[in-house]
Parts: structure tokens; sequence; C-alpha cells
């Protein structure tokens, strides 16, 4: 049912639009609709426009018209309008920087993922109340529409509207400088006709059609598509120090085998290694995620290009199903089920799945129950960025930047230090069998593989104009064993440039030797643009205009952290300042975190690992390792996401055949202090 929202008019008007407008009510009677609903206080009877109207042909008047809160993930429409406005002309990157900004580099989502139509376990809210009015968010009946009159409107007019999609009109009658809203059907043209009646003069004649475009677009694939680095709430931390072990005695002062970090904030349990805690108490001060077991961010450019597309384009609406989730393989992951992450928090604790479905098994779920309350419903665009961990990206980064003997014989043995050998052998032969077996399951679950916009890794270890990041403590002395490599660094990053990027493309687009069925209809819509500014924005990246807690507390020379373990049981950070001013969102040089980044936003305990090496207690030495990377370490950071977002946005356009969105600024805000 189509639903009027209007506003009461002044006397004067009503009369006006009486006398004018009266005969028509008469007309109408048998066919008025039901009560005014939740979206139309004080709504009056409707009354049919007037037939004897000239139809406007000069385009002096307009009717305009957009879909409210079209990115139906959200439920509340300030949430949307927020993220609207800072689009309005702006790149996606653009406005990430204003909102962290904005929000004193607290970061806008902090706010908005307690209000979304999936919740935290994943889970997709049906139906989903949004903005008061209950939908079912996989299919949509209707969409909140406004429309307005613009142009060379005669001042004090009086508006007739009439909407009409076939199962009978519906009209009201109101200030033509006042907007109407209503509820277009799904998949269903409505007919908008106004007459304007001013004074004497014979009324003029509007029309045009309002036909809303859903388009159902799912996310999948692993870390750098689930937004991994960037909690949608960041750790609160504390000035205070918490105590991590050392493997056999690396560490400092009277108690060699332990080091203190920043402990987090409202935390009250035992801070010494001496004072063990429960984990469900330390678990109670998270950081809190779009989803906890995948570490699902609203900050991913997943999610981002879809509120993109949104944002742009006023006469859509989006459905968006994220399920990429962080550690996914195309095995374990998109085909297989994988280990969660992290447990999420509850208000009584913390709940810990067992594992996290297949989310190839998910997509088809959703839309087996889609089709089955609209047959016609399909999926229209696939954002996927997958395979980096199908090499053991994680385990060539770990090499990188883990150089104590101790903690790298301990990690080789247990497979989280990997090599660039072994990367490459999985390049050549485990990475193109598994994505073969993926585009056949892709292929039936779209019509055409140009809807699977993939979405390629950017090289993280890039700075000023693509040299390669010198290596060293800088960024990574969150821990007494981390120092990144110069040579294992250089080798990397050359392998990841020269081998697995180039490896990658031909893979999505079928090219260079890779065997397709049928090469022209398998290719992949691919992605790639980000990787050039990338290359000035890897995780060694330092500006005079970054944070000043950064620029103070994060030493270029790698000795950030207090060495005296008495000391720094109060005051870790060896600047003097709290870590508690510490701002995740703020705009920074490095698009990609670091290891002090990903402890200081996210300090994940790691449920997810194997249970042979499981940490012991909160202060176990396995813990103090991946702590600080386990929350995103040498992934990007909410900026870099952005700017993939500002690849893919046009991609997806192209694929959705929709108009390129509005003229932006190309160029982003300059950093905080910067002179323009």
């Amino acid at each position: 049912m189509i639903t009027l929202s209007l506003l009461r008019l002044p006397a004067r008007l009503v009369a006006l639009a009486a006398a004018v407008l009266l005969p028509s009510v008469v007309a109408l009677a048998q066919t008025a609709p039901p009560p005014p609903g939740p979206e139309q206080p004080g709504a009056a009877l409707p009354i049919m426009p007037p037939v004897a109207a000239i139809p406007v042909t000069d385009g002096s008047m307009q009717i305009v018209w957009e879909v409210r809160n079209r990115f139906r993930l959200f439920r509340e429409e300030r949430d949307f309008r927020e993220q609207a406005e800072a689009l309005r002309g702006l790149t996606v990157l653009a406005s990430e920087q204003a909102l962290g900004l904005q929000s004193e580099g607290r970061g806008w989502a902090r706010n908005v993922v307690n209000r979304l139509c999936i919740d935290l376990t994943g889970r997709v809210n049906e139906p989903c109340t949004r903005d008061g009015v209950k939908e079912s968010y996989l299919t949509p009946t209707e969409h909140p529409v406004t429309v307005r009159l613009t142009g060379a409107i005669p001042v004090g007019a009086i508006c007739a509207w009439l909407f009409d999609d076939g199962d009978g009109p519906r009209a009201s009658t109101l200030d033509c400088a006042e907007p109407i809203n209503f509820r277009a059907r799904y998949g269903k043209p409505t007919v908008a006709t106004v007459d304007v009646t001013s004074g004497a003069d014979a009324p003029l004649r509007v029309t045009t059609e309002i036909m809303v475009r859903d388009f159902f677009i799912a996310g999948l694939g692993d870390s750098i598509a689930s937004g991994e680095g960037n909690p949608d709430r960041p750790i609160a931390l504390s000035d205070d120090g918490f105590c991590y072990r050392s493997y056999l005695g690396i560490g400092s002062g009277a108690r060699p085998g332990q080091y203190y970090r920043p402990s987090r904030a409202g935390y009250k349990g035992g801070r010494a290694c001496e004072a063990p805690d429960t984990l469900a108490n330390w678990q109670r001060y998270s950081a809190t995620w779009f989803n906890a077991a995948c570490h699902r961010s609203l900050y991913s450019y997943q999610t981002r290009t879809a509120l993109a597309l949104a944002a742009r384009h006023p006469h859509i609406a989006v459905t968006y199903l994220p399920l990429a989730c962080t550690g996914a393989t195309i095995a374990d992951g998109l085909f297989g089920s994988q280990r969660p992450r992290e447990c999420y928090r509850t208000k009584t604790g913390a709940n810990c799945p067992g594992n996290v479905n297949s989310q190839l098994a998910e997509l088809r779920e959703a839309l087996a129950a889609a089709r089955k309350r609209q047959p016609q419903r399909g999926l229209d665009l696939v954002l996927l960025s997958v395979g980096a961990n199908d090499i053991n990206f994680s385990g060539l980064v770990a090499d990188v930047i883990v150089d104590s003997p101790t903690e790298r014989g301990i990690f080789r043995r247990s497979g989280v230090i990997g090599s660039i050998e072994e990367s490459r052998s999985a390049l050549a032969r485990t990475l193109p069998q598994s994505f073969s077996k993926m585009r056949e399951a892709l292929k039936g679950l779209v019509d055409d593989m140009s809807r699977v916009v993939y979405v390629t890794y950017a090289n993280p270890a890039l700075a000023n104009r693509g040299v390669p990041c010198p290596g060293g403590r800088a960024g990574f002395d969150i821990h007494p064993s981390f120092d990144a490599d110069p040579n294992r660094l250089a080798a990397v990053a050359s392998f990841v440039d020269n081998e697995f990027l180039p490896r990658l493309k031909d893979l999505a687009q079928c090219s260079g030797g890779v065997l397709c069925r049928n090469p022209s209809a398998d290719a992949m819509t691919f992605v790639d643009a980000h990787q050039r500014t990338f290359a000035h924005h890897g995780f060694c990246a330092r500006a005079d205009t970054d944070p000043e807690f950064d620029r103070a507390c994060f030493s270029p020379r790698g000795d950030s952290f207090t060495s005296d373990i008495v000391a720094a049981a109060n005051s870790p950070m060896s600047c003097g300042a709290g870590a508690s001013n510490y701002r995740a969102y703020l705009p920074r040089a490095r698009w990609i975190r670091d290891a002090n980044d990903s402890y200081f936003a996210a300090m994940t305990f790691p449920q997810g690992l194997p249970a042979a090496i499981q940490p012991a207690d909160i202060h176990d030495a396995t813990w103090g390792v991946v702590s600080a990377v386990y929350g995103g370490a040498v992934h990007p950071s909410a900026e870099g996401h952005a700017a993939m977002a500002d690849a893919a946005v046009p991609a997806a356009e192209a694929v959705l055949q929709l108009e390129s969105g509005p003229n932006v600024i190309s160029a982003p805000l300059p950093p905080p202090g910067a002179v323009e």
C-alpha cells in the first residue's frame, strides 16, 4: 500500500483547496485509503487533482524525487544522511578524512554499529524496523520516497498530487513549497502527477515516473574484504601498564621475562604478570566489531563502496549483505567453515561461536530465502577480495617482523612463520585450482561474471613513490621481539609486486595462461586503480601532519615504550603521555596499520588460534605477540579502505549500468595542519 506523509496546511490554503477541488472529493470517496499510518501524521482525506490542467512542457517546473535512507543496512535515516552529506562533492577518501576529524579521531561507525539491520552475530533481522516501519531486509516490498516540485513555482501555489502505480491512485493536496513522502512499490513504476494552482489561472500539470531500482550486493573474501584493522568502536586504552611475559627471558629490568604495554580502560583485574585474571573479565572491555567472529567492519572498502553507490544515486536503494571474514581462504572460508577470530561481547559476558559458516553457503541460503518471497530477486553485484591467505601472506609478514631467534623458532615450528618459497609454490599450484573452483561456484549465483568485482590488494610496504619501506622497529616496537628485517622486507615487497599481484590479475581476468572454460564470459571485473596511491602510503609513511600523539609517542627509533619495568607499570609510554590519547581514525600519512596501530586500536585476544598455541592466560607470552598483530597489523586503515572504495565505485557503477555519479573532488583533504 502506498502511504502519504502530509503537513498541515495554513487555513487560507485549506479554504482555497476546498473551493477549487471539492468536487473531486466526492468522486474519490469510494476508493479512499485506510486511516493514516505511522508516516502520515495529520493526513487529510486524499483529494484528486483537477482534470482541467495545462501540461508544462518547457521544463520551468519539474518533479524531483529521491529514495530516503537508501542504504538499507542502516536502520535510521540520520546515519545515512550523515554519510550522504559527507560524500557530497567529495571522494570516499576525502569524506572519511572529514568524518575522522569531525569525530576527533574516534570514528563515525562507533555510533552506527548498534543501529543496523544485521546484528553483531551476523544474523539478518527479518523483519528490520527502519525509521519506524517494519520491512523485510532481503526482499523489500516498498521504498520510502520524498518528492518535491522545483523550478518557477508561483508564490503561494497549491499542489494537488496524484500517485498511481496501477493498483489505484492515491492523492493529496498541500503547499507547493512542501515535500511529500510516500512509499513506492518494489519493482513497479509509479506515475506522479501534480497540478499546480495559483489564483484564478488555470492549473499547470507536471508528470514524471518514479521507479526505484533496488540492488542486492554481497561482499565476500578475507580480511582485506572484511575491514580487519578497523574496529567499529576501537579499544579504549588505559594510561596504566599491563604485563606480558616473554619467551625465555626476553625483556628488561629486574624481571627480564616481562614487559608492560598499555592496558584496557575500565579493566580492574590483575595487571601484573603475577596476578592472572579470567579472560571473561578482560573480554568485557574489548573493541566492538560489526561482527567480532570475522572482524567485519563498517569501514571496509566493501561497505564503503555499497554505501557510496547509495549516496551518489538518489533513485536506487542498496540491500547489502556482508559475508567476508578475516583469515578466510577459498577452501576454508568461502567453501568451508573457519575458525572465528574473536568472541563478541555481550552484557552478560562473551559469545564464542564454534565456527563461522561458509560464505558461499550463507549467500546461497540468503538468495534462496529472497527468491522464495520474490522469484525475480537476484544478486546484482559481488564485491570480492581473496587469495592472500591461500598463499599464507600472514606467514610472510611474520617472517619479516619477528626477529628474535627464540620466537622465530617457536613460530616456524607452529606454522605461524612462512617463506617466500612456500608462498610461491602455493601461488603456482594451490591458488589457481581454488580460484577455478570458486569461479564455477560464483557462476551459479550471478547471471554474468562481470558482476563479480574483484578488488585486488595493494602492496603494504611501499612509501615515497613506491620505494620499499626501510624496515626497523619503528611502528613495531609494541613487542620486544619485533624488528622488521630490511632484507626480508625488500624480498617480500618484490614478491608481492612482481609475482603475487600480477598472478591475481590473470586469475580474475582469465589471462596470462590461466585456463577458463570461456575466457570472454568467465572474466571478472578487475579493480587495481588504488595501487598507485598506496605506493605513497605504506606502513612506514610518516608526515609532519600526522596526529600529535603519533609524532610525539611513536618513536622512529623504535623506543616508544618505557623499558624500566617498575616505571612502565604506571606509565608505559616513553613520551610520558597517556595511551588514551591515541585516536585510530585521525588522518595519517600511512594507510596501512603497523603493529603499534593494531594493538592501540584493537588489542585482540586470539580465540581463533589452534588449541596447541592458544594462550594459557591473559599474561601469556603468545598473547603478548598476537595481541600486537591479531587486530589488523599490515592491513589498510579506514583511509586505505576508502581509497579502495574510490577505485571500486566506478567499476560497480559500470556493471550496474548507473550513470557516473556527480563530479567529486578527486584529491583527499589535506592532513591536519597542512597549508593549502
